[in-house]
């Protein structure tokens, strides 16, 4: 299946990116916290060189909790501040003040040696699509001040948000990259619903999340399902036991691979398998 995926507008998005960096102290990117290196995108760290910067591993809530620490002090080793946290119900979110003023301490210091007072920490918050940024908007302003939505690309152009006397936030568009390093990238941005589910093909796409799953949680499909030990089986042979298990059959009473391919991918994106990870960091960085 070809990933690829990226609309004229991103490029659009990215240019004017690049100007905005021009005006911000602070750069908080969200990731995806089942897939934070796949969802992290490489522009990001070359537009925002020389920034204080926050990496909010996002969805925390549907991802391994072992895994998230280890993503947490993965990022903290290459100098960056990290949290985990779950925009929907703002677990995390006491932290992240306090996270926000240590970043931005040696602005406001700086600030104060050349005689500025009072003027606000700009940063700003970037991701790729649908990682739920506006949705963490919302919850750090206590207000519905950005659009949301469970598709790719609901926020269309930037917007200045005041949250304080002392921190101005700036959202941005989510943007991808023009090409993936590797196919196991694009696996994880479709899987996970970054990459439009319109142009995918459901089937292959369900069939590279069991073959994840049968790596490192092989006990989340049969637990869910009630169809034994999976262990042996191939994707499709697992399809199969699903589609029986729920009913799942075309007009003519065969298997109906597509609703149970699109049931398998919504039961892990909303987190029915389980709290799991689809990548971990290096080995010698955990």
């Amino acid at each position: 299946m070809n990933y690829q995926w990226y609309p004229g507008h991103m490029t659009k998005a990215l240019r004017q990116m690049t100007e905005d960096m021009k005006l911000i102290d602070l750069v908080i990117e969200l990731v995806d916290a089942r897939i934070p290196e796949s969802s992290k995108n490489p522009d990001i760290d070359r537009l925002a060189k020389g920034k204080a910067r926050i990496v909010l591993l996002n969805k925390a809530d549907l991802a391994d909790p072992k895994v998230n620490e280890q993503w947490i002090r993965h990022y903290e080793k290459s100098g960056a501040l990290a949290l985990g946290l779950d925009s929907r119900s703002r677990e995390g979110f006491k932290k992240l003040d306090a996270l926000v003023k240590e970043a931005s301490r040696e602005k406001r210091e700086r600030d104060r040696r050349r005689g500025i007072l009072n003027r606000p920490v700009r940063t700003i918050v970037v991701g790729i699509p649908n990682v739920g940024k506006s949705t963490f908007i919302n919850s750090f302003s206590k207000k519905a001040v950005a659009k949301t939505g469970n598709k790719p690309g609901v926020t269309k152009g930037k917007q200045w948000i005041r949250l304080s006397d002392t921190l101005e936030l700036l959202d941005t568009p989510g943007i991808l990259w023009p090409k993936f390093e590797n196919r196991r990238i694009g696996e994880n941005l479709a899987i996970t619903g970054s990459i439009n589910d319109d142009i995918l093909d459901r089937e292959e796409l369900a069939s590279a999340l069991l073959r994840i799953l049968g790596e490192h949680y092989p006990d989340a499909v049969s637990s869910r399902y009630g169809i034994g030990d999976t262990k042996d089986l191939a994707p499709a042979a697992i399809m199969e036991a699903v589609a029986r298990n729920k009913s799942l059959y075309t007009k003519g009473q065969e298997i109906d691979y597509n609703r149970t391919a699109i049931r398998l991918i919504d039961d892990f994106r909303s987190g029915r398998l389980g709290r799991i990870s689809l990548e971990t960091p290096p080995k010698e960085q955990t």
